[in-house]
């Protein structure tokens, strides 16, 4: 028997063009409307604009959410609810309102003012590591108060944010084939993102989570809930706290998913899933042709 979970990419999946061949369809064009009454600029515009200008914080995270959902929602009408659902980072916002968390309108207001208090984070580093030494890398962080784990996105590829010092302390110190430093504002998933994280609680309190209709595996806690003060709580934590990819494709396995479908543009979540999960049979939905193929199926 299938069993599928639908796996939703957060900043870094954002490219040119994203949701542009989705904008003659009804469901679509009507929450590209309300997501422009909402953020006052147009979602499509960003889109098909400056590389730059999506890639700043302030509008990748709400065009991302805008075009997952809209994708999402359009699968839904042509196949089954998943057994499952979870996102990375942004995409936790698009797996809660897909499950029947939230509408879409007030998941997008959260995210507008998530994405506005990120991109204002200032004073913080983050930076990627691939192949590297774990037991190392964990004594490193155990060591420095002003480093964490970030994104622990799979067992070769993790993210570490903190103070610039610290962090270009790690790097100077760990056994590891590829160091990048990430063109980000500020030192998301750690504690330095503390005051933005109080900020953000009191448009959070304001929203409704009600229970969910599909599973979540949340970024800082990676089991199956549905209980929306839950939900609720595990979202609270997610600015300050690291987001545990690695655990998530786990816990996938462990729960006996046997196919997973990204939901969004590019193949990131994908890339890491066919690593971690052999033999899980696994599919990408990020354009109006995947959705068609799907249906013609």
């Amino acid at each position: 028997m299938t069993k599928t979970a639908w796996v939703f990419p957060g900043q870094g999946s954002q490219a040119i063009g994203m949701g542009v061949d989705f904008q003659e369809n009804p469901v679509a064009k009507h929450k590209f409307e309300l997501a422009e009454k909402i953020l006052g600029w147009s979602v499509l515009d960003i889109c098909q604009g400056d590389e730059t200008n999506l890639s700043h914080t302030l509008y990748t995270q709400p065009c991302l959410y805008v075009v997952e959902s809209i994708i999402a929602d359009l699968l839904l009408e042509k196949t089954t609810a998943p057994q499952l659902v979870a996102g990375h980072s942004l995409g936790e916002y698009v797996a809660l309102y897909i499950s029947g968390v939230f509408d879409f309108e007030s998941g997008l207001r959260l995210v507008k003012k998530r994405s506005e208090l990120m991109s204002k984070a200032a004073g913080g580093k983050m930076a990627a590591l691939m192949k590297f030494d774990r037991s190392q890398l964990e004594n490193l962080i155990d060591a420095n108060p002003d480093v964490v784990l970030a994104n622990d996105n799979s067992s070769g590829q993790v993210v570490i944010s903190g103070t610039p010092e610290a962090v270009e302390q790690v790097l100077a110190e760990v056994n590891a084939k590829r160091k990048v430093e990430l063109n980000v504002s500020g030192a998301f998933h750690s504690p330095l993102m503390a005051e933005a994280s109080g900020q953000f609680q009191s448009v959070l309190e304001g929203v409704t989570f009600n229970d969910a209709k599909i599973p979540v595996l949340s970024n800082v806690e990676p089991s199956p809930a549905t209980k929306g003060a839950e939900l609720k709580q595990r979202l609270a934590q997610q600015m300050t706290g690291s987001v545990k990819w690695r655990e998530i494709m786990e816990q996938l396995s462990q729960q006996e998913i046997t196919e997973t479908i990204e939901v969004g543009p590019g193949k990131v979540l994908t890339g890491l899933l066919k690593r971690a999960c052999k033999g899980m049979e696994l599919g990408t939905i990020g354009t109006m042709e995947a959705l068609d193929k799907l249906g013609n199926g």
